[in-house]
C-alpha cells in the first residue's frame, strides 16, 4: 500500500541540496486560496434560494419542518437554512484539525495537502449534485467534506513553514494565512461571473459553477500540495544561529509532545487569548454591511435621517457604501495577516498581541463616540485596524505557538488550537447579532444599537490582554528528552541531510530563480486581480 502511494510519502518530499525555500510560500498560498473561497460563499445564497423559482423564490409552507425542508423538491430553500453550509465549513475546520493534526505531522504536508484537495473538491460536487437534484442535505453533507478539506488545507504547511524559515517565522505563516483570507476576492468575484455565464431560464447557474470551482481549486491545491518540500532534520539557514532568535524572549529551542502541549496552561492561554480577539472581529466581518448602514443611514448620501426613512432607491445608494466597507475590511483583514505576523518577528509574539489586545480595546471604546459625531472617516479607519487585528491574529498565533512549544509538532498543536476559532464564530457572531436584537426590540434606536456591543467586545479584549500577561515559558518537565525527540522523528520519518553541515538558501542556481518567480506569479496574479476587484468597491467611500 505504501508502494503504490509513494510519491505521497513523506520521505519524497525531503528537499534537495540547493533547493530555494521561497517555493514553498507559493505552494501554500495556492491550498490557502483556494479554501479561502469559504468566505466568500454568501455570494450563493440568493441565487439558491430562488433556484426552483428562478425569478422569484417558491415559499415551502410555513409549518414545514426543518427535516422536510432537507428532502423537499417543491419549494425553494431559505437563506437561514442554506447558511447552515457556512457553519459546517467552520465546524468541520476545527474538528478535522484537531483530529488529524498528529497524523499530519506524521504523513506530511504533501498527503494531508491531496486529501485536503479531494475532500474541498469533493464537497463542491457533492453541493453541485445537491443543487442538481434539489436535496439540501446533500448541500450540507458537501458543506461537511468541505470542512475537512478546509481544516486538512489550514493546517498543512506550517509546520513546515516554520521549519524552513526559523529566522522568520511570522512572515512565512503570513504570507501562507494571507491566502486565506483572499480566497473569497477572488473566488467571488469569478462565481458571480461563472452563475452569471451558466444562467439560463431553467437554472440560476450555481451546480454547474460549483462543478467549475471544483476542477480549479483542485488543480490549484494538487499543484500546491506537490510543490511542498520539508527541510531534512536539523536544517538551518546559512549564517543564523538559534541562539540570537531566543535572545528575543520566550523562543524556546527545545520541543514539546503534542500530547502534553495541549494540556499545559500556557496552550489554555493562547487559546483564551486567539478565542477573545477573534471573537471581537468576526462580529464584525458578519455585520459589517448592515452595521455602516444602520449607524449612519442617510448622512452615507448627504441626507440627515435614519435607514428606515429612505427611500428604496436611497437604500441602494447606501448598499453601495456599505459593499466599499466591505471590502476595504477584506482588505485589511488580508493586509493585517501578512503585516503583523511580519512585525512580530522584531518586536516578538507576546508584545504582537499585547497590541491586538490594547489598541483593540480602545478602538472598540471609541466607535460609539465616533458614531455620535458622525466621523464616518475616523469610524471606517478604526474599523479598518481591527479587521487588520483580526486576520494578523491568525497569522502570528502559529510562531507564537512554535516559540512557546517547539517546532517538532507545532502544526498539530496549531490543529488542536483551531478549535478557539470554532467558538469564536459562534459566540462573536451570537453576540453581535442577539445584542443588535435585543436593543430594537427594546426601543433603543438603529443608529445605537451597537454601541453596548462594542464596550463588551472591548471587555473581552481587556480579559485577552490579562490572559496573554499570564504566558510563561513551559515547565522543563515538559519537553521531550533527547530519546524522545528521536522517537518522534522516526514516527515523522525524518531523516538527516546525507552530508554534514548546513544548506546554504543563498547560493540558489538560476534555474531555481526562474521557478520562485514562476511559482509566485501562478498565485501572484490572482491574487492582485481580486484585489483590484476589491479596491474598485471600496474606493466608493471616498467619492
Amino acid at each position: 500500500m505504501e508502494q503504490q502511494f509513494s510519491l505521497l510519502a513523506k520521505e519524497r518530499t525531503i528537499a534537495h541540496s540547493g533547493y530555494n525555500r521561497w517555493l514553498l510560500p507559493p505552494a501554500a498560498l495556492a491550498i490557502h486560496l483556494s479554501i479561502g473561497m469559504a468566505y466568500g460563499f454568501s455570494v450563493f445564497w440568493l441565487p439558491l434560494s430562488k433556484a426552483l423559482g428562478i425569478d422569484a423564490p417558491i415559499e415551502c409552507a410555513k409549518d414545514m419542518s426543518l427535516l422536510a425542508q432537507l428532502f423537499t423538491t417543491t419549494c425553494d430553500w431559505s437563506v437561514s437554512t442554506l447558511s447552515i453550509m457556512y457553519t459546517l465549513f467552520f465546524v468541520f475546520l476545527g474538528s478535522s484539525a484537531f483530529l488529524f493534526g498528529g497524523w499530519l505531522e506524521h504523513a506530511g504536508p504533501r498527503k494531508a495537502g491531496v486529501v485536503a484537495a479531494f475532500c474541498w473538491a469533493g464537497g463542491l460536487i457533492l453541493s453541485a449534485l445537491g443543487v442538481y437534484t434539489h436535496q439540501l442535505w446533500l448541500m450540507w453533507l458537501g458543506g461537511g467534506v468541505g470542512g475537512i478539506g478546509l481544516g486538512l488545507g489550514y493546517i498543512s504547511p506550517v509546520s513546515t513553514l516554520i521549519k524552513w524559515f526559523p529566522d522568520r517565522r511570522g512572515l512565512a505563516t503570513g504570507l501562507a494565512i494571507m491566502g486565506f483570507g483572499g480566497g473569497a476576492m477572488i473566488g467571488a468575484p469569478l462565481a458571480d461571473k461563472l452563475m452569471k455565464f451558466f444562467a439560463t431560464a431553467d437554472s440560476v447557474g450555481v451546480w454547474q459553477t460549483f462543478l467549475v470551482l471544483a476542477g480549479v481549486y483542485f488543480i490549484f491545491m494538487i499543484g500546491g500540495a506537490f510543490g511542498y518540500r520539508i527541510p531534512p532534520s536539523n536544517w538551518k539557514p546559512n549564517g543564523w544561529e538559534p541562539t540570537t532568535a531566543k535572545s528575543k524572549g520566550l523562543v524556546t529551542n527545545r520541543h514539546v509532545h503534542l500530547n502534553k502541549a495541549w494540556k499545559t496552561k500556557q496552550f489554555w492561554l493562547i487559546w483564551g487569548v486567539l478565542c477573545l480577539n477573534v471573537s471581537a472581529g468576526i462580529g464584525i466581518l458578519a455585520m459589517a454591511s448592515p452595521l455602516l448602514q444602520e449607524v449612519f443611514g442617510g448622512r452615507l448620501i448627504g441626507l440627515e435621517v435614519g435607514i428606515n426613512e429612505l427611500t428604496a432607491d436611497q437604500k441602494m445608494q447606501i448598499a453601495t457604501f456599505a459593499a466599499g466597507f466591505t471590502g476595504l475590511l477584506s482588505l485589511f483583514n488580508i493586509g493585517g495577516r501578512f503585516f503583523w505576523a511580519s512585525a512580530s518577528d522584531f518586536i516578538g509574539r507576546k508584545n504582537t498581541y499585547f497590541i491586538f489586545l490594547a489598541l483593540g480595546f480602545l478602538l472598540y471604546v471609541s466607535v460609539p463616540q465616533l458614531a455620535h459625531a458622525e466621523n464616518l472617516p475616523l469610524f471606517v479607519l478604526a474599523f479598518c485596524v481591527i479587521l487588520s487585528m483580526y486576520g494578523g491574529g491568525f497569522s502570528t498565533v502559529p510562531a507564537y505557538l512554535a516559540d512557546i512549544f517547539g517546532t517538532q509538532m507545532v502544526g498539530a498543536i496549531h490543529g488542536r488550537l483551531l478549535t478557539a476559532w470554532s467558538v469564536a464564530g459562534v459566540l462573536g457572531t451570537l453576540l453581535i447579532t442577539n445584542i443588535r436584537d435585543y436593543q430594537l426590540a427594546h426601543g433603543v434606536a438603529q443608529a445605537q444599537s451597537y454601541d453596548i456591543t462594542m464596550y463588551i467586545l472591548a471587555g473581552m479584549l481587556a480579559i485577552g490582554f490579562v490572559l496573554n500577561l499570564l504566558i510563561k515559558p513551559v515547565d522543563d518537565d515538559k519537553y521531550m528528552t533527547d530519546a524522545e525527540l528521536a522517537a518522534e522523528k522516526a514516527l515523522a520519518h525524518e531523516k538527516l541531510p546525507q552530508s554534514v553541515g548546513t544548506a546554504n538558501d543563498t547560493a540558489y542556481a538560476p534555474s531555481s530563480m526562474v521557478m520562485v518567480i514562476l511559482a509566485w506569479a501562478v498565485v501572484g496574479i490572482p491574487l492582485l486581480t481580486g484585489i483590484w476587484f476589491t479596491l474598485q468597491k471600496a474606493v466608493v467611500l471616498f467619492h
